[in-house]
């Protein structure tokens, strides 16, 4: 593996990744960026489907390589292999006990179709660990185990569109990215990382099976708590968590508790809110936010940014956020100091590099790496089953010849 990832916790740690676009791919970069080393096994025919995502650059050889995949394969590499082909699922099965992890986000049913499942793999590795993310499981019978599912197909079925949903409008899709992915993502990592400490200390490999919709269900909690508490239709409950607007924009507060209402009225000159009876319980703050809270709380910050607002209130111990558009997200000194965005440097003669989001996990006594660009469609083919299987040029020759590796 690249001596760059020696000094890194998961350094070691080696996983085999049946990838497609950003679900299981988030996952084993995140992995890859604590250490351990990733190799992606892709179609000759295109590769991973988030190659042909837009917006897109151009590789080295003209190839397009979309947003999706720019973003979820940094510093792994890349092999082709034609599973469709006998010979290329025979190269995926004695690859796979050169490696720790086998993981894979196809729709149920598809890798074991070709012989390459759990089942099939355990035989060849006993001691591996199968990883599987899908919309809804593997494990367990479900009436959608069959349904093909992106992110926003399983956050509608969580719950949270409808529960944000304005009366007659149409619900609001993907209000929030790739939640549905990422959020799967998160819990594969976490269920890799268990098998692995349970494999130390049992010497067994096993099965992890990550839903898409289970995870969904999880990051969106307060659907079906709320509900089951006696709120209805977005109810969020008696607290100020709304939007205000400043000079230049908006910014979020919430309050939440007595004292910290007190504060706010403190602070944006009306100290008479905490005797007013109206607004003696929390109910009374959202009964009357429009006639009362609302335009006090925009006269003040009229005068202020909404940087300068929200800078004013978290003095005082009140949560605010400004409501920062792309570039001022790019440009924020937060965003800057943690280097949670890295730049790409294009191939294709534009100078505005590609940014993507840094690793989110800051360890204090791991130094954080430099990033790796994602490979190109097959760059490490020869590499990789040069040196894990032994294959001769001869033999990688007269397999290329075939199309059966890229």
């Amino acid at each position: 593996m690249p001596s760059s990832t020696s000094d890194r916790p998961l350094a070691g740690v080696r996983i085999l990744a049946f990838e497609q676009m950003q679900a299981l791919p988030y996952a084993t970069q995140l992995l890859g960026r604590l250490g351990a080393d990733v190799v992606k096994i892709e179609s000759p025919r295109g590769g991973d489907s988030g190659r042909a995502s837009l917006p897109a650059i151009k590789d080295p050889q003209g190839r397009s390589v979309g947003a999706t995949f720019l973003r979820n394969n940094l510093g792994k590499r890349s092999i082709c292999i034609d599973l469709k082909d006998q010979r290329g699922r025979e190269l995926a099965l004695r690859l796979a006990p050169y490696f720790d992890v086998i993981a894979e986000n196809s729709r149920p049913g598809v890798l074991s179709g070709l012989g390459l499942g759990y089942e099939d793999m355990r035989r060849r590795h006993p001691q591996g660990i199968y990883v599987s993310v899908s919309g809804f499981g593997n494990t367990t019978p479900t009436p959608y185990r069959d349904w093909p599912a992106y992110a926003p197909i399983v956050e509608a079925m969580s719950g949270i569109y409808e529960m944000k949903r304005a009366e007659g409008a149409p619900p609001t899709v993907a209000p929030v990215g790739a939640l549905g992915d990422i959020g799967a993502a998160l819990f594969a990592t976490i269920g890799i990382l268990a098998a692995l400490r349970h494999r130390e200390t049992t010497g067994r490999g096993q099965y992890v099976d990550v839903a898409m919709f289970d995870a969904m269900i999880s990051m969106t909690d307060i659907v079906t708590n709320f509900w089951s508490m006696g709120l209805r239709r977005g109810e969020l409950g008696p607290l100020i968590m709304h939007g205000f607007r400043a000079k230049d924009g908006w910014f979020v507060l919430q309050v939440g508790r007595e004292q910290h209402f007190a504060k706010l009225a403190e602070l944006i000159g009306h100290p008479e809110w905490t005797s007013d009876p109206r607004l003696a319980t929390r109910e009374g703050w959202l009964e009357h936010l429009e006639d009362v809270l609302r335009p006090a709380i925009e006269s003040w910050a009229a005068a202020r940014t909404a940087v300068e607002a929200s800078a004013l209130l978290a003095g005082h111990g009140i949560a605010a956020g400004p409501c920062l558009a792309d570039a001022q997200v790019a440009a924020d000194p937060h965003v800057l100091a943690r280097n949670m965005l890295v730049p790409l440097p294009r191939t294709d003669g534009v100078a505005q590099p590609v940014l993507v989001p840094g690793n989110p996990v800051k360890l204090a006594d791991v130094p954080e790496p430099e990033t790796q660009r994602p490979p190109w469609l097959g760059e490490h083919t020869d590499e990789v089953l040069a040196q894990e299987l032994g294959l001769s040029p001869g033999e990688l020759t007269e397999l290329r010849d075939a199309k059966v590796i890229a």
